[in-house]
């Protein structure tokens, strides 16, 4: 996968971030580096290599799913969110 100015574009559009026209080349390298090195690993053989550690056995323990309504916890929160409406958060539309 190449890293672009047009994915870097996007994913600033989707992250909500501004990005610098003087760090796109950077970050354009830095992008470049993580996608090939996980590109890498995916040509790493482990089928013969055994799990240690799976969900589908044993699982996480559950714990008693109880609703409870705090409306001052609740009124804080929407009080410091960027934008809110009728007990709602407003966020900015990102699915095209």
């Amino acid at each position: 996968m190449e890293v672009d100015n047009a994915l870097i574009d996007k994913l600033a559009k989707l992250s909500s971030l501004e990005i610098d026209d003087s760090k796109k080349e950077n970050l354009k390298q830095e992008l470049g580096d993580i996608i090939n090195f996980v590109e890498n690993l995916n040509e790493i053989d482990v089928s013969h290599i055994e799990a240690t550690f799976t969900t589908i056995e044993g699982g996480t323990p559950l714990r008693e799913d109880v609703a409870k309504q705090d409306l001052e916890l609740s009124s804080h929160i929407l009080n410091h969110a960027p934008k809110s409406e009728d007990g709602y958060f407003i966020v900015p539309k990102i699915i095209e």
